[in-house]
C-alpha cells in the first residue's frame, strides 16, 4: 500500500520538494506504533537538511556523511508531529488506537507523510486537550530544547534572563518556560518579532537591527543564545557573578570555550544539546494545560505548498512556528 509524502530527491532551494506516493510503513516489531499524521512542523533543521547549507559548519561533513553524500538517503523530512494512533504492536500498553498524540522522531524523520511507524518508546504522549493538531505540531522542537535549557539553566524567581533569538520556536517557548519559572525576561530578536513576544510575556525587548543588546550596561542572571554568530565575549559580559551562559546552537569555537570558562571562572557556560524524553514532553503538556504555555504557530499550509513553508522558514519573517497539514 502506499500513501502521501512530501519527498526530496536532490539537495537544493524548497522547489526540489515535491508530492508522491511513497511505501505506506507497517509495523516491524511488537513495540511499533503507527500513526496517523494530521500535522508537522516545517522547522529551520529540515530546511538545512533539504539544501545542505548550515550556520554552524562544524557537523556539515559527517551529517553529509551520514545521511548521503549525492542525494538524500531519507526523502521525507520532519521531525515533529501530532496525529493519531492507527495500529499497535502485540506488546504496546501504553498507547491504543484512537489517541491522540504528538511527539518527536529522533533522527527517524519522516513526519511530512500521512503515516509514521515509530517505537512506543519513543517521545510519544498524549496531544494536549486544549490545542489542535497544528498547534500541537509546533510544541515538540521549540519545547523540548527551551525546557532542556531553561532546567539546565536552574532559574530562581526574579533572575534577570536574555533569550537572544527569542522569536524563533525555541527561543519563543523559552520566553514562556522562563516567565512560568518567574523569570523577569528580555528578548532579543528583529522588530518584526515584537508584538508576538510581547504577547508572550517578555519584560524588555531589544530590536538587534539598531541597537547591540551587549551595551548598554545591563547585566543578567541568565543568557540564552540561539544566534550561532553572537560574540561569546560580549555574552559573558553581560552575566552577573555566578550568571550562566547557554548555547543553544553553538560553533565548535564556543563549545571550546564553554569547557574553558566551567574550569577557570565563576560563571558556567553550558552547550549540551536536550535528549527529548517523555518526561520532557509530559511536562510540556501539563504546561500548556494549565495555560503557562501558549500556541505560536504562525501559518499553516497544506502539503502541496510544503515548498512555501520552507520559504516562510528561511525568510525569518514568520511570527511563530510554520505548520504542514497533513490532511
Amino acid at each position: 500500500m502506499t500513501m502521501k509524502a512530501v519527498i526530496y530527491t536532490r539537495y537544493g532551494s524548497p522547489d526540489v520538494l515535491q508530492i508522491a506516493e511513497v511505501r505506506k510503513p507497517t509495523l516491524q516489531k511488537d513495540n511499533d506504533v503507527l500513526i496517523r499524521v494530521r500535522a508537522a512542523e516545517a522547522t529551520k533543521a529540515d530546511c538545512e537538511l533539504r539544501s545542505f547549507t548550515y550556520a554552524v559548519k562544524w557537523f556539515w561533513l559527517p551529517l553529509r556523511l551520514a545521511l548521503g553524500i549525492r542525494k538524500p538517503r531519507r526523502q521525507v523530512l520532519g521531525g515533529y508531529f501530532a496525529g493519531e494512533v492507527v495500529q499497535t504492536g502485540n506488546s504496546v500498553s501504553r498507547l491504543k488506537v484512537g489517541d491522540q498524540v504528538f511527539g518527536a522522531t529522533q533522527l527517524r524523520f519522516g513526519t511530512y507523510a500521512e503515516y509514521l511507524c515509530l517505537p512506543d518508546h519513543y517521545t510519544i504522549v498524549a496531544k494536549p486537550t486544549n490545542m489542535n493538531f497544528a498547534e500541537a505540531a509546533a510544541v515538540p522542537l521549540g519545547g523540548l530544547n527551551a525546557l532542556h535549557f531553561m532546567r539546565r539553566a536552574n532559574i530562581q524567581p526574579e533572575e534577570k534572563v536574555l533569550i537572544n533569538g527569542a522569536g524563533g520556536s525555541i527561543g519563543a517557548h523559552a520566553v514562556q518556560i522562563a516567565k512560568a519559572m518567574g523569570a523577569q525576561v528580555t528578548a532579543v530578536d528583529n522588530a518584526n518579532k515584537e508584538d508576538l513576544l510581547r504577547g508572550l510575556g517578555v519584560d524588555h525587548f531589544v530590536d538587534y537591527t539598531r541597537e547591540d543588546f551587549t551595551g548598554g550596561g545591563r547585566s543578567y542572571d541568565v543568557v540564552f543564545d540561539m544566534v550561532p554568530g553572537s560574540s561569546y565575549t560580549a555574552c559573558m559580559k553581560l552575566l552577573n557573578p555566578g550568571g550562566r551562559y547557554l548555547a543553544g546552537n553553538p560553533r565548535l569555537a564556543v563549545m571550546l570555550r564553554c569547557l574553558v570558562t566551567n574550569r577557570v571562572g565563576e560563571k558556567n557556560a553550558s552547550f549540551a544539546f536536550a535528549g527529548e524524553t517523555q518526561e520532557e514532553l509530559l511536562t510540556l503538556k501539563e504546561m500548556i494545560e494549565a495555560g503557562r504555555i501558549l500556541p505560536i504557530v504562525d501559518r499553516v499550509y497544506p502539503m502541496e505548498d510544503a515548498a512555501l513553508a520552507h520559504q516562510r522558514v528561511e525568510t525569518e519573517a514568520r511570527q511563530g512556528a510554520v505548520v504542514i497539514s497533513v490532511t
